[in-house]
């Protein structure tokens, strides 16, 4: 019994570049072209229409890109696959369409075969992507997990904005007497609070106080 055909959208703005890609599609027995779209919201209402199982998605569309566009598609149709067919060799637009649900990421430059072999996989649930952007898939990601990364702590959240105030004073070189008169606080004051700050800071002496802010401020 032979396998039914794999159902595609097509979405692309380029008019010229939709029609033969859907021409290119077409011959392959394998394949049918169930629908074609120019931009985003024609392309969810066709989605949910159609049910493709796979779904061509440029990025450069206009109005909304297709990365942005993704979300919104895949709740439209959610038996499809997603594969990015595109001239962006971006690696935000390759972490961005990866982390919004795209299958695969493919260069508009790819060939025939590697086109419908790469649709075939997505119908599996495989990814694909150009030779061209496999090398990026770390930085991709590497950029997506720093995004992510918690910002590191502020090694001075314990202090008191008193404290804060006296410490930016150590760092930029003053004494104790020029602090207080800074301030306009008493110079005893002023050792109680720099005493109470290092110790807080686990800290032996304003030198390392002072380089501790300087760090702090490099980072």
């Amino acid at each position: 019994m032979t396998a039914a055909p794999i159902r595609v959208l097509v979405v692309d703005d380029h008019t010229l570049f939709r029609r033969g890609l859907i021409a290119l599609l077409s011959s392959q027995s394998q394949l049918q072209v169930v629908g074609e779209a120019g931009d985003a919201s024609a392309a969810e209402r066709l989605a949910a229409e159609l049910k493709p199982q796979i779904i061509l998605l440029d990025n450069h569309l206009p109005g909304v890109s297709g990365v942005m566009a993704l979300p919104a598609i895949k709740a439209a149709a959610p038996q499809a696959q997603v594969l990015m067919l595109t001239m962006s060799e971006s690696e935000s637009d390759l972490g961005a369409a990866l982390r919004a649900g795209a299958c695969g990421y493919l260069l508009k430059t790819a060939d025939n075969a590697e086109l419908t072999t790469a649709i075939e996989r997505a119908v599996r649930g495989v990814s694909s992507f150009s030779a061209e952007m496999t090398g990026k898939l770390a930085t991709a990601f590497r950029h997506e997990a720093e995004a992510a990364a918690p910002p590191p702590p502020d090694p001075f959240a314990s202090l008191s904005p008193r404290e804060r105030e006296i410490l930016d004073l150590i760092a930029r070189g003053d004494s104790n007497k020029e602090i207080a008169r800074e301030l306009g606080i008493a110079e005893t004051t002023v050792k109680i609070h720099v005493q109470h700050l290092l110790r807080k800071l686990e800290l032996d002496s304003r030198v390392q106080a002072a380089v501790l802010v300087t760090q702090h401020k490099s980072t």
